[in-house]
């Protein structure tokens, strides 16, 4: 039985088995309430000639460089959500040159639609919840061991992270 309670009339959520998996359906009014994973945008920028990176603050993987990324938002297209999240969180402006690679694993909550990019104003500034930004040349990327210990959302991250990045983790691209 579920703890959660029916969005649509108040009752206790019951799982049922429903399109050959368990899901939470509503006893009373048949609402179903399916469990779909989150679109992240994410980019990969180059700025004069360097890839930017933001030291994370908050988890998953705080303490990590990593590219912005962050929740596209209800009214916005997954581009507009990858540049929205640049500025925000390293104050690039910047324009996309295509897509790196969309990521998705069965046990984490969300899905990953990664793009190359590269800046067209602004200064690296680290924001929102960027604790630092920084610049780096091809092959000087920090090498970042795969988390030991958190969620499995974490370990899934740092691989995506490790993908994305593996064009600039050898010397002149």
């Amino acid at each position: 039985m579920s703890a959660r309670h029916c969005s649509q009339c108040g009752t206790r959520m019951a799982y049922a088995g429903i399109g050959g998996r368990q899901r939470e359906q509503c006893p009373a009014c048949g609402f179903i309430a399916w469990r779909n994973p989150a679109p992240v945008g994410m980019a990969v920028i180059e700025h004069e000639r360097q890839l930017v990176l933001i030291l994370r603050r908050d988890p998953p993987l705080a303490g990590y460089w990593a590219p912005p990324a962050g929740y596209v938002e209800s009214g916005e297209s997954v581009p507009e959500a990858v540049q929205r999240e640049a500025r925000e969180e390293c104050g690039l402006e910047i324009a996309l040159d295509g897509l790196s690679g969309v990521y998705s694993q069965a046990d984490v909550d969300v899905l990953i639609v990664a793009y190359r990019a590269h800046s067209t104003g602004g200064r690296p500034l680290a924001g929102d919840d960027a604790a630092e930004v920084a610049l780096f040349d091809h092959g000087r990327v920090p090498l970042q061991p795969s988390p030991t210990a958190g969620s499995a959302t974490d370990r899934w991250l740092h691989q995506v992270i490790l993908d994305v990045t593996a064009p600039w983790r050898t010397a002149g691209g």
